[in-house]
């Protein structure tokens, strides 16, 4: 709906696939080729895909923490999380409708694309989620909301609110041309994505990128189509690849520079606003005092747990316990 009185309509967005499901990893392997992409983590590995039920954090920190969301889409390929009894459980009052949406939806006209396992091109295309609000707030389904929210966190009068800092895009090209290569093969790195947003818009964003940060990010849905509209090779390029390559630019951050550099957006620090870990075997020590410093955090508004699959077991009973108390959820039970 059009903005009255200074209130819209306020959508969430959420990219979803489990990737232990036999469907999805034989497909995946069907299209890998020789399965080199299957090998490598930046692309196609296991954990870009595997789910251990981050997908109920964040959704269960919507209903809890931002009540004014419209409708929640969850974006899959043929599958569903199947929600509605751990909703009905933990927020029998709430009327917020959890709608699946098929990749086939998003990719309407362009079927030759699929099956992808690419959340980049995914994302290029959440812009056509049939019903979308023109406002709407993307989340990966490994970040999750950490405190009470109000719309004017996500959009000041009906501008997107975005935490992060101008990078310089100098920088960013010598990181890429020192990084070292892993048997072979560089990785493709978050931070490549937006230099190469950088590089898809030119002109000043040539010089300088906005640093986005895990963490949601608050859309405009007709500032992707008139893009889109002027640039439907650059639409087409970015959505066409099944697993990620990179050439790729990050569509997040191209909307996010793009508006930045018009004054189109209200840009806040990201400092104290978010929390970042990254489990994994022989960081126990620099767990544990993340933990220990988030469980007396009270400014964060916002938390993404990359690769939970990847801690150990008691790396992820702590974390989901974690999580849990900031939710008020006993996750261990849904189990």
């Amino acid at each position: 709906m059009a903005e009255t009185n200074g209130k819209f309509d306020i959508d969430a967005v959420i990219t979803w696939v489990d990737g232990d499901d036999p469907v999805h990893t034989a497909k995946r392997r069907a299209y890998s080729g020789r399965g080199e992409v299957m090998r490598q983590d930046d692309i196609g590995g296991a954990t870009r895909f595997r789910s251990v039920g981050e997908i109920r954090f964040c959704v269960a920190s919507i209903l809890r923490f931002a009540p004014f969301i419209r409708r929640i889409f969850i974006v899959t390929d043929a599958q569903n999380p199947n929600l509605d009894g751990f909703v009905s459980r933990h927020f029998p009052d709430s009327r917020v409708p959890i709608i699946i949406v098929d990749h086939r939806e998003l990719f309407r006209g362009y079927e030759q694309y699929l099956p992808t396992f690419n959340s980049l091109s995914i994302e290029t295309m959440l812009y056509r989620i049939p019903g979308l609000s023109e406002h709407f707030v993307y989340f990966n389904d490994d970040v999750f909301l950490t405190a009470p929210m109000t719309p004017q966190d996500f959009y000041e009068e009906g501008k997107p609110v975005v935490y992060g800092y101008w990078h310089n895009t100098f920088t960013a090209v010598l990181a890429k041309w020192f990084r070292r290569s892993r048997n072979g093969h560089k990785p493709f790195t978050y931070k490549d994505s937006m230099l190469n947003a950088a590089l898809t818009l030119r002109g000043k964003a040539l010089w300088r990128f906005f640093r986005i940060v895990h963490t949601s990010f608050a859309l405009k849905k007709s500032v992707f189509e008139a893009f889109y509209d002027a640039h439907p090779d650059v639409l087409e390029h970015n959505m066409s690849f099944r697993f990620r390559d990179a050439s790729q630019y990050n569509p997040q951050c191209l909307f996010i520079t793009m508006l930045a550099g018009r004054g189109e957006c209200v840009v806040r620090s990201d400092k104290g606003m978010i929390m970042y870990m990254q489990p994994a075997p022989g960081r126990e020590e620099k767990l544990a005092r993340l933990l220990d410093r988030y469980k007396r955090d009270t400014t964060a508004r916002f938390c993404c747990v990359n690769s939970l699959d990847q801690g150990n077991a008691e790396q992820q009973r702590e974390i989901v316990e974690w999580i849990g108390s900031r939710l008020g959820i006993d996750f261990t039970e849904e189990d």
